[in-house]
């Protein structure tokens, strides 16, 4: 038993720096695909088109399939992974799976004697908890995705005043604004794609913006979109509107960075409080003290 051990944490470490080097190494092959797809105009194969990727994606598909979800929560989530940039009609069940397999390992580790002692009601919360992390690590991905098209929306705004005044239509300086973004702001340059897509497909362009709004979840885009459709409505000038906007847009973002700065010292609290002043107390009550009990001590043995 004392050598199963290190050979156990030895094969989950190796297998915890090989998932890690995957996905690392995925994420440099897509990026690579996009970029010589860019160059040659031929579409690349995926890395995701792997055998063991599609069968895992199986896998995980059959499982999330077994869950049972109330439509209620099944629209909450498809909304969250929208937001988070999967709009796969698989997605909902491959997140399902996850989450169902993560929480099944984390039962069987505490619940089996391979790593520790057997522990049934300990398990049984670390199953719980595992069931509650995929869906909080997919609300982050949808905060930063909504962070990211929150940053870029200025820079979208600035290049849409200039396309409209330079004479392109609303719907063209969308497409060209998107296809100018596509590497520096690649969240939102795939939004406005969509938008240009659902208009080539027949939707009118009222309901293509509110798609955006909804699909981002973000409010600034929100207002933008309540904007646009308030100017086509009332004929309006369009590139009035969006330089005022963006104006908006802009001071909006100095006093979110403002917020931030001014909560910087309440949050220095804790910090300071649990690491900093304790090494201060060390330092300076340290030595006194040591002083106080080599003088006090034999004293008190007397």
């Amino acid at each position: 038993m004392t050598l199963l051990l290190p050979l156990l944490a030895f094969v989950l470490a190796s297998l915890l720096v090989g998932a890690v080097a995957l996905v690392f190494a995925r994420g440099d092959a897509q990026t690579l695909e996009r970029r010589l797809s860019e160059v040659t105009g031929v579409a690349v194969t995926a890395a995701d088109e792997h055998p063991g990727y599609e069968r895992a994606a199986a896998t995980l598909k059959r499982l999330g399939r077994v869950v049972p979800a109330s439509p209620a929560e099944t629209g909450k989530l498809r909304q969250r992974l929208i937001q988070a940039g999967y709009r796969s009609h698989e997605a909902l069940a491959v997140f399902f799976g996850v989450r169902l397999g993560v929480a099944l390992v984390c039962f069987v580790v505490l619940a089996s004697p391979v790593l520790f002692r057997p522990n049934i009601p300990m398990a049984l919360g670390a199953c719980g908890v595992g069931y509650v992390i995929p869906g909080m690590l997919l609300a982050r991905l949808a905060k930063r995705r909504q962070h990211r098209i929150r940053l870029g929306l200025p820079d979208v705004l600035d290049l849409l005043v200039v396309s409209v005044e330079a004479g392109l239509g609303l719907d063209q300086a969308l497409q060209r604004v998107g296809d100018e973004l596509a590497f520096a702001h690649p969240d939102l340059s795939d939004e406005l794609r969509l938008i240009n897509l659902e208009l080539r497909a027949g939707k009118g362009r009222v309901e293509a913006l509110r798609n955006l709004a909804e699909r981002t979840g973000v409010d600034d885009i929100a207002s933008l979109v309540a904007m646009l459709v308030q100017t086509d409505k009332f004929g309006t000038s369009v590139a009035q509107s969006l330089r005022v906007h963006s104006d908006t847009v802009r001071t909006k973002r100095r006093q979110r960075a403002e917020e931030a700065a001014a909560k910087t010292g309440v949050k220095m609290v804790f910090p300071l409080v649990f690491c900093i002043f304790p090494a201060v107390w060390v330092v300076t009550i340290g030595p006194a003290a040591i002083k106080f009990v080599q003088v006090l001590l034999p004293i008190t043995q007397r």
